[in-house]
């Protein structure tokens, strides 16, 4: 049987992950309050001890030494605290064995809750030490559960969170994935310990440089300082302890292995390994990198950096949405205002920068008109028409066109009333400035729409077209005067 309780306890500390004296102590504790309760009084003080070699399990319990014991769960006689311990008195206390034979059910029931308890107790203990002693670490985990405030990955012995504002927002996670992650925190709960993550914290760019660069990690090369906007771009600046080596090559790697590897574990995100120098001017115009600069002029009273760059690099120095500006003044600790060169000259010179003059919108309107001749004046312009000589035996011929010429213009007359029909435009008088007023096509148009519009329908005076078809039928006057039907055909 004891045999049988020695390997219960060392399969359950190789379950929990615990040692053997942890897990007796635990069966102590739970044994105490089992005994406690049936052959104890509550506030006695009670001990259990199991021997690790053999199993066996004895309880030791405090006693009053008295001359006539009343209660012997917590009394005893004189004369057997002294066989106990020679020269005892009366009202002392010794601590004697009490091993009851056995416990009760409910006793039972008991010790396995404690136990049970004892052992969670120990367990969280454990993960809580081990992974304090973790903190700035890089550790791997695997996405267990995603919820939409945090996501649960397991790291083996310990369930861990990453908050939504320890994320990356250009990364998606899903189940099962393996992620490197940085031990933000460790802190202790009702629950358990409580284990915070983190893949947007700088020190997690420290970490992964450390991991690929050996002479970070061996610390030839130093990191001075980092700045890092997590998911878009992040700036590095770099130091060498020993002269020979350069620092930013040493990070960068053969083609660019080393820095390729760790953009590829930060998903994409642009990293920039600046050299810092102890010159904070030299230092300002390496952060600003890849823009060249011209002049940094520092005010060290207000911790402020002036700085001009050329013209054409204005835009890259300040980067989309200042971006790049933002993460130099981050990794130098300086407020930077960056200036263009001609900028600076005009602001040296005293004069304001020149702009592009404003054009209003009256003078562009007044402009087009100018163009364009108006159409009163279109219509008062006369063309001159040649003198045609009509000939005699074509003057039949010419009346006739010159009817079908005035049934086409009554026709037109149908569709747009003429001058005549409508009110006479008034003519604008001129404006001070010498310049008529404009009429706009909407005006005339207005006076258009009153008119109704017919079909354009020709009647057709003859018969049908063929052999024989009389085009016109006349009255003219013969060689003799008289007036005689005359018909073409």
């Amino acid at each position: 049987m004891k045999s049988d309780f020695l390997i219960a306890i060392t399969q359950l500390s190789a379950e929990k992950n615990l040692s053997k004296e942890v897990v007796l102590g635990a069966v102590e504790s739970a044994l105490v309050s089992a005994y406690r309760k049936d052959n104890f009084v509550p506030n006695q003080n009670i001990k259990v001890k199991i021997n690790p070699n053999t199993g066996a399990v004895i309880v030791w319990a405090d006693k009053e030494v008295v001359e006539k014991p009343t209660d012997t769960r917590q009394e005893i006689s004189l004369v057997e605290a002294s066989r106990i311990q020679p020269g005892v008195q009366l009202g002392d206390i010794i601590t004697v064995e009490a091993t009851p034979s056995n416990a009760g059910r409910i006793a039972a029931q008991t010790a396995k809750q404690v136990i049970l308890q004892r052992l969670h107790e120990a367990e969280h203990s454990a993960i809580f030490e081990e992974y304090a002693n973790k903190e700035g670490d890089i550790l791997i985990g695997v996405v267990q559960r995603i919820e939409p405030k945090q996501i649960l990955l397991d790291l083996g012995r310990a369930e861990a969170v990453m908050p939504v504002s320890e994320q990356m927002p250009n990364e998606r996670y899903r189940v099962g994935q393996r992620l490197r992650v940085y031990l933000l925190e460790v802190a202790r709960t009702p629950k358990g310990p409580r284990v915070i993550l983190s893949r947007s914290h700088p020190n997690l760019l420290r970490r992964l440089f450390e991991l690929e660069v050996p002479e970070v990690y061996n610390g030839v090369v130093e990191i001075k300082s980092i700045a890092r906007e997590a998911g878009h771009r992040s700036k590095i600046a770099v130091a060498a302890r020993q002269e020979g080596i350069d620092p930013v090559g040493c990070c960068v790697g053969l083609r660019g292995i080393r820095i390729q590897n760790i953009v590829n574990e930060l998903s994409g995100e642009k990293i920039d390994v600046v050299q810092w120098h102890p010159d904070p001017k030299v230092f300002i115009s390496h952060a600003l990198s890849p823009a060249q600069v011209q002049s940094v002029a520092l005010n060290e009273a207000e911790q402020i950096a002036s700085v001009i760059v050329p013209d054409r690099q204005l835009s890259l120095a300040i980067g989309r949405e200042g971006q790049n500006v933002r993460l130099a003044a981050k990794l130098t600790g300086w407020r930077i205002d960056i200036r263009s060169a001609s900028e600076a000259e005009a602001a040296r010179a005293g004069k304001p920068v020149e702009e592009a003059p404003a054009v209003a919108p009256e003078k562009v309107m007044a402009k087009a008109p100018a163009e364009a001749k108006p159409a009163a004046a279109k219509a008062e312009e006369k063309v001159e028409v040649p003198a045609v000589e009509i000939i005699p035996e074509a003057a039949p011929m010419l009346e006739e066109e010159a009817e079908t010429e005035e049934e086409e213009e009554k026709e037109t007359v149908e569709l747009v009333p003429t001058t005549a029909l409508r009110p006479p435009v008034p003519i604008a008088p001129e404006t001070p400035a010498g310049q008529p007023v404009m009429r706009f096509a909407e005006d005339i148009l207005e006076l258009r729409r009153g008119a109704p519009r017919r079909s354009r329908k020709k009647k057709k005076e003859t018969g049908a077209k063929g052999e024989g078809t009389v085009k016109a039928k006349k009255k003219r006057k013969g060689p003799t005067g008289a007036a005689e039907d005359d018909a073409r055909y």
